[in-house]
């Protein structure tokens, strides 16, 4: 039997059982189709942190208080219940004096009321400065950002998302006015432009604030946290050094902070995102499984149905070896049909996730595609062996009577 007679034997006995065949393409396509989709979410997280991450710009260094070690002094403090330090206005202004920092952006968040005749909301508050805006690429539709100003300044000015100014104001002009944060009156000088989300914040929904200004309103004598941006990436080092430096100095010779830099952050969640994507891949294959399962059991029943034709085949002659690869080409036409179907079904949710979720870049990457074309391919051979010795053990006599 001729590798062309046999494939074109194998096709025909596909297309003969259209219901049987269509069943077993559908379990196959949903497999690869999961493993694409599962896939490409691991990939959409990661790919979203990371451009998160890129849009702040480079030589950053993110400074918090507290020390994080597994072992030590600071470890066994933190047993006994003694706090970290706090940051402070202080300390920052003394980080900002290095000649290797280029700025210092603070963090000081809260949420508060916010009143503007009679309409009145709950929001978000940060506490920032001039350079988040650059950081950030925060976009100003109308006025200004907030001003260069010391980072003690306490000036009562705000600039609002661009959802609180349509409904504190409605059509009216912001700009300007002065508006009741909490307890506190405070001029409006600019307006966000509408554009989501930035880092953990809505910029729509949220208003920002000096942060000497927010830390008097929240009464709170502490920053949460501190981005450090250094003049250039050979200054990284030194200015990392020049942080720790100084907060030992002023905290009486301990290291309660923590400074990452981008680099870091980044191999780490880079890392969490390939065991999470690896994870996620095992789940979806776990219906390939159940798929070959599937195939295994349909072609037995298959053997049942085509016993008079492998009687035929082998009484003109076809042997074992043949028979085997008869059966096993049937399945691997319908694992490969399967895999097809299910890279075009996938590739369809992928852009459905898109077009629901725009922020997020949505992709299932080539080793995906080919690693789930490839396990149902296999998945088909491996449990198509069974059904095809079975065939090929058929005795020629008895099969051609349908015994």
């Amino acid at each position: 039997m001729r590798l062309f007679d046999g494939g074109a034997m194998s096709f025909t006995a596909i297309v003969r059982y259209p219901l049987r065949s269509a069943m077993l393409l559908v379990a196959i396509s949903i497999g690869v189709a999961a493993v694409l989709l599962l896939t490409s979410l691991g990939e959409g997280a990661r790919r979203y942190v990371t451009s998160q991450f890129n849009n702040l710009g480079s030589h950053l260094l993110i400074v918090t208080p507290g020390k994080n070690e597994a072992v030590g002094l600071g470890a066994v403090a933190g047993a006994l219940g003694e706090p970290p330090r706090p940051l402070t206005l202080e300390d920052a202004m003394a980080i900002d004096r290095s000649p290797h920092i280029e700025s210092v952006t603070l963090f000081v968040a809260g949420q508060a009321t916010v009143n503007y005749n009679g309409v009145e909301r709950q929001i978000d508050v940060l506490g920032a400065t001039a350079n988040m805006q650059g950081i950030f690429d925060i976009e100003v539709g109308k006025g200004r950002f907030l001003p260069e100003v010391d980072l003690d300044n306490i000036a009562p000015l705000a600039v609002i998302g661009d959802t609180i100014a349509r409904e504190l104001f409605a059509n009216a002009q912001p700009v300007g006015k002065w508006i009741r944060i909490g307890d506190r009156r405070v001029r409006v000088i600019g307006v966000a432009a509408q554009q989501g989300r930035v880092g953990s914040m809505d910029v729509d929904d949220g208003v920002f604030v000096p942060t000497g200004f927010a830390m008097q309103m929240f009464n709170q004598d502490s920053i949460q946290k501190m981005m450090v941006q250094a003049h250039s990436a050979d200054d990284m080092h030194q200015a990392r050094e020049d942080i720790i430096n100084t907060v030992r100095r002023r905290h009486q010779g301990h290291d309660d902070v923590t400074v990452l830099d981008q680099g870091a952050i980044l191999s780490t969640f880079n890392a969490v995102a390939t065991v999470l994507t690896s994870v996620l891949t095992a789940i979806a294959s776990i219906s390939l499984v159940v798929a070959g399962t599937l195939i295994m059991n349909v072609m037995l029943v298959a053997v049942s149905q085509r016993t008079q034709e492998i009687g035929l085949i082998k009484a003109l002659g076809g042997t074992r070896r043949q028979i085997i690869r008869l059966f096993l080409a049937e399945a691997a036409l319908l694992s490969l049909f399967g895999a097809a179907l299910g890279v075009v079904v996938g590739q369809l949710g992928i852009q459905l996730m898109r077009t629901l979720y725009p922020l997020v870049d949505f992709h299932a990457p080539s080793w995906a595609v080919v690693a789930a074309v490839m396990m149902a391919l296999a998945a088909g051979l491996l449990f198509g062996i069974l059904p095809a010795r079975r065939a090929a053990s058929l005795d020629p006599v008895q099969a051609l009577s349908g015994r």
